[in-house]
C-alpha cells in the first residue's frame, strides 16, 4: 500500500482509498480528493511537512498525517 506521503515530488498519482474516520476523512473530501482523482506531488518541505499537491487545477497543503491517510497508486 503506497500513501500520499510516500509519492515522489513531480509524480502524478491516482487516489485509491481513503482511510480514517468521521471529521478527518470529510475535511480531505470536501478538499476535493476523492476516489480516482488524480493528484500531482508539487513540493515537499525540507522536514517533509507539509506537502505541497495540485488536485483539481488548484494548490493544496496537505499535513504529513493526512497524506498518510490516503493511499494511492
Amino acid at each position: 500500500m503506497q500513501t500520499l506521503k510516500d509519492v515522489a515530488v513531480g509524480k502524478t498519482v491516482s487516489v485509491v482509498k481513503l482511510h480514517g474516520e468521521g471529521a478527518v476523512k470529510r475535511r480531505i473530501m470536501d478538499m476535493g480528493i476523492t476516489k480516482g482523482t488524480q493528484v500531482f506531488v508539487r513540493k515537499v518541505a525540507p522536514l517533509g511537512d507539509p506537502v505541497e499537491v495540485t488536485v483539481r487545477g488548484y494548490e493544496l497543503s496537505l499535513r504529513k498525517a493526512d497524506a498518510q491517510m490516503i493511499e494511492v497508486q
